[in-house]
């Protein structure tokens, strides 16, 4: 009986507990409700402010786009409508133009016709004329217009005659005007000095003893140095000094190279001698080549044959009555490229004519003709421009005047070889007869080489021994004589030295 009591309250605790359960969990679900519809609530009304707040941004920044569409519409808008004024304006101005050039077309027409109208009466009237002097005189009319045609021929030659004077003058007086300025204008901008050349050049040595050494026993080194350079030597009582005396500039340089070399090596005798200045001709060469380079690098005058520039080299030891000859044509290239510019020449083209002018003079010695002729060859055969020959072949006036260039060309060598203490006739003179002295000697069959020293007075003649003989050495001497006593005019007398030597060389190994 009381297990079934106990039962029975156990059953009714549990549906008491179920229910109590219930309860709460019911009132545990209404209370979450409240809660997430808060929540909900919440969420809505954040999303609200925030809808309001981007439309009022997509509103703000939607007058903005608006506002700046409206300032690129307008500007587009002042655009073409300045371009529409400036197309009305332009077209105004055509309109304005036409109107004009057809009133000049309109103008010109009516001229034409009043010209033919009096070309017409005026013909009329020669007719009419034509025919009462061929009545009165008995003349056919092509007789009597060829009278009348005469008449009127001499009536009006004074008066063209005068027309034409004046306009001839007023015309020469105006280039002369302008080719002064030219002229004057170049020469105030290039204003070079002027170096003169010597005949002799000054060797300072360390000591006296060195004066025996170069002497040698008998004169044998002297005489070595002499024959090998083709210079004097000049042995004196001034110390500390030895001259080298010489009317050929290259042959001057040789040798002073070459002695200033035997003094610092201080081995001096013939062999020797010869061995220097063979390397002393080599460097003599090198600055020939560096003297051309440099001067058509400062002309301005690019692009040329090595050869060219080692032939143009060889004119810094040249001079021409008196003044170097290489820097006569640098300055000559830059006068004659001013002038160019003035009178719309070709610049380029008058540079390098007047640089290129006289390098036939560097082998003028060597090869037939004037230098001039010798220069055109020289060009040619190293693809110089024929423009650049034409321009350097008129200088001396042996070729026509073929383009504005040449011209220049002479003016630029008249200004430079014009210019006070640029030039001395009297050395001029010399070296060109002690170069005459040197073509009658080495002309003789036989003859390998000769120096003309001694300030012309003497001339060493030195022969192949096996092609001549002793005998044969003085008639040769006498015929050299002979020559330049009937072809050469020259103070005083010349004394004519022919030198055969007999070596024999040979090596023990």
């Amino acid at each position: 009986m009381s297990l079934k009591i106990v039962f029975l309250l156990l059953g009714l605790s549990g549906l008491l507990g179920a229910a109590i359960g219930y309860v709460f969990r019911w009132l545990l679900v209404l209370s979450r409700k409240g809660s997430i519809e808060v929540e909900i609530r919440q969420i809505l009304f954040n999303a609200r402010e925030e809808a309001k707040k981007i439309t009022v941004a997509a509103e703000e920044e939607g007058k903005q786009k608006l506002v700046a569409a409206e300032a690129e519409l307008k500007e587009e808008e002042n655009k073409v409508a300045r371009q529409e004024e400036r197309i009305f304006k332009r077209e105004e101005t055509l309109e304005k133009k036409q109107q004009e050039l057809d009133r000049e077309v309109g103008a010109i027409k009516a001229r034409i016709e009043e010209v033919r109208a009096v070309k017409e009466r005026a013909d009329a009237l020669l007719a009419e004329r034509a025919g009462e002097l061929a009545k009165v005189a008995g003349l056919s009319k092509e007789a009597a217009l060829g009278q009348l045609y005469a008449e009127l021929e001499r009536e009006s030659s004074e008066d063209l005659m005068v027309r034409t004077q004046k306009l001839e003058r007023e015309g020469l007086e105006k280039l002369e005007r302008r080719a002064k300025d030219i002229l004057t204008t170049a020469i105030h901008r290039l204003g070079n000095s002027v170096a003169s050349d010597t005949m002799a050049t000054a060797i300072t040595i360390p000591n006296d003893d060195i004066k025996g050494k170069i002497i040698g026993k008998e004169g044998r080194n002297i005489k070595a140095f002499e024959r090998a350079t083709g210079v004097e030597v000049i042995i004196d009582d001034t110390p500390g000094s030895i001259v080298l005396s010489s009317y050929d500039p290259v042959r001057r340089a040789v040798a002073r190279v070459a002695l200033e070399n035997l003094i610092i090596d201080g081995r001096i005798q013939p062999a020797k001698i010869e061995e220097t200045v063979e390397k002393s001709k080599n460097e003599i060469n090198k600055i020939i080549k560096e003297k051309g380079e440099a001067a058509a690098f400062e002309a301005g005058v690019l692009n040329l044959d090595p050869r060219v520039t080692q032939i143009l080299g060889r004119l810094h030891f040249r001079t021409s009555y008196g003044q170097s000859v290489l820097q006569h044509s640098i300055e000559m290239a830059h006068l004659a490229g001013m002038i160019a510019e003035e009178v719309g020449a070709n610049p380029a083209v008058a540079r390098a004519g007047a640089l290129l002018h006289d390098i036939g003079k560097a082998l003028d010695h060597e090869v037939q003709g004037t230098h001039v002729e010798i220069g055109r060859r020289i060009l040619q055969k190293f693809g110089v421009s024929e423009e650049v020959v034409k321009a350097m072949q008129s200088h001396h006036e042996e070729y026509p005047y073929e383009t504005t260039e040449s011209v220049i060309v002479q003016v630029a060598d008249a200004i430079s070889g014009g210019r006070p203490g640029a030039r001395r006739d009297s050395v001029e003179n010399y070296l060109k007869r002690l170069g005459d002295i040197e073509a009658i000697a080495n002309s003789f069959a036989g003859v390998e080489k000769s120096y003309a020293i001694s300030a012309g007075r003497e001339v060493r003649v030195f022969v192949k021994p096996d092609e001549m003989t002793d005998f044969a050495a003085r008639e040769l001497a006498r015929n050299i004589a002979m020559r330049i006593e009937n072809e050469l005019k020259y103070p005083g007398e010349v004394k004519v030295n022919v030198i055969r030597e007999t070596r024999a060389i040979e090596f023990a190994r």
